[in-house]
């Protein structure tokens, strides 16, 4: 009788994931304790105590939906962590909070016009949960049986068989199911969920009872109870979508296909507004929640005025998310400042321009606008061509901004028929006598 060769089996040896490392590829979080204190060295943070304490505590009132149409401002040199701390935020925030990261070059380069870029980045910052209940079959896989034809052309047959704790079943399967067990990689011993509707297959994780197996498992690996009760269930599923997903499958006629082609367009104000009505719609009946998410601008020193009065005006809206800027400038010019004399027809001189810029950071943006038609009325009185500094000293004497109206009120205050101090005060006084 002949010796039946020894076969040597190779040793399979586990191979490590490999993933694309970038600058912040080690970022994990912000390294914060459960008390929002920073520790020194924790999820790839070091350093910057003080920013990343008041990061958490704007993350923190993120996740409670306490803020949204705010607007944060990051400022500090090249390579001080202003970008790692955007980073550890959408890193804390997890998956279901959408989180949006842009550069304010970017804007210039897109096939479309600034406000579009910008609403289709605040839209994808903004996430709506919906909720639904479906049927699902629950279960730990048992055996998976797949024939196939001899010839090897056909469709293929099969049969999965579930158990839970109670209970056991057959199913049989068809193609699409058995390319579904086959992509998910299912076998003996998963926990998996199958949409009836959809016939899509979650693996949940490896069952308990094959924790001692001698399967190769890696450290992903998540081991899960086996299910309890019977194997058809009805479960809310909650999905968590960005409104411009929604805008981009409701205006392309290819539907969700638009949105891995990565050429969105501009999409019409119409659609939107009839998205807007739906999702408010499905608010009141409870089928859905607003989710507000952040949206990153790095660069931010590079938008114009016109991108400036555009955010201005978005984060006054009742959906708008957080706005998280970043710049490693101090007081610089903003792109397109002369825009608005250009507009109401008005020349200025330099020294005028540095003037209004100082009225705007001691009073108001708007404030300082408004002066240039009345300085632009005096010099135009005084048949000069340009605005000079005394026009702007002379409109900036006649009318008031904010902080000096108030002063001015409180000053005269005692000439009035009516004063709610002088009542707060008597009232006072009377309580304590």
């Amino acid at each position: 009788m002949a010796a039946i060769p020894s076969v040597k089996v190779a040793e399979v040896r586990e191979f490590s994931r490999i993933e694309r490392i970038g600058t912040h590829s080690h970022i994990r979080g912000l390294g914060l304790d459960d008390a929002l204190e920073p520790r020194e060295v924790s999820q790839g943070m070091v350093g910057q105590l003080t920013a990343r304490r008041a990061s958490g505590v704007v993350l923190e009132m993120i996740r409670e939906g306490k803020i949204a149409g705010r607007a944060v401002l990051i400022a500090g040199q090249p390579g001080t962590g202003k970008t790692a701390i955007a980073m550890g935020m959408a890193q804390a925030l997890g998956d279901n909070t959408p989180f949006t990261s842009m550069a304010g070059s970017e804007i210039y380069s897109l096939e479309m016009s600034k406000t579009e870029a910008l609403t289709q980045a605040f839209r994808k910052s903004i996430g709506v949960r919906i909720k639904e209940e479906t049927e699902i079959i629950e279960g730990e896989v048992v055996e998976v049986q797949i024939d196939r034809p001899a010839t090897g052309t056909g469709a293929k047959v099969g049969k999965l068989t579930l158990k839970t704790t109670d209970m056991e079943t057959v199913y049989d399967l068809g193609n699409k199911m058995i390319e579904s067990l086959i992509k998910e990689k299912a076998q003996a011993g998963d926990v998996i969920t199958i949409d009836k509707a959809t016939g899509k297959i979650s693996k949940l994780g490896r069952s308990f009872t094959r924790a001692r197996d001698y399967d190769a498992t890696g450290p992903q690996t998540r081991f899960v109870q086996c299910p309890e009760g019977e194997l058809q269930k009805r479960k809310e599923v909650t999905h968590t979508v960005t409104l411009h997903e929604i805008d981009v499958i409701n205006s392309r006629t290819q539907g969700f296909l638009a949105l891995f082609s990565g050429d969105t367009g501009e999409i019409k104000s119409e659609v939107r507004d009839q998205i807007n009505s739906k999702v408010a719609e499905w608010r009141e009946e409870g089928k859905a929640e607003i989710v507000p998410g952040v949206l990153f601008i790095d660069e931010v020193h590079m938008l114009d005025m016109e991108c400036f009065s555009f955010l201005n005006r978005a984060l006054e809206d009742d959906m708008a998310p957080v706005l998280i800027m970043a710049t490693n400038r101090g007081i610089t010019k903003i792109r397109g400042t002369k825009y608005r004399c250009e507009e109401e027809d008005a020349e200025m001189q330099e020294d005028a321009l540095l003037v209004l810029t100082r009225l705007s950071m001691e009073t108001s943006l708007r404030y300082a606008i408004q002066l240039i038609t009345v300085a632009n009325l005096i010099a135009r009185k005084r048949k000069a061509m340009e605005i000079a500094v005394e026009d702007i000293k002379k409109a900036y004497s006649l009318f008031l901004d904010e902080t000096r109206s108030t002063q001015y009120l409180k000053d005269i205050q005692d000439e009035f028929m009516f004063n709610e101090e002088d009542e707060q005060q008597s009232e006072v006084a009377m309580e304590t006598a």
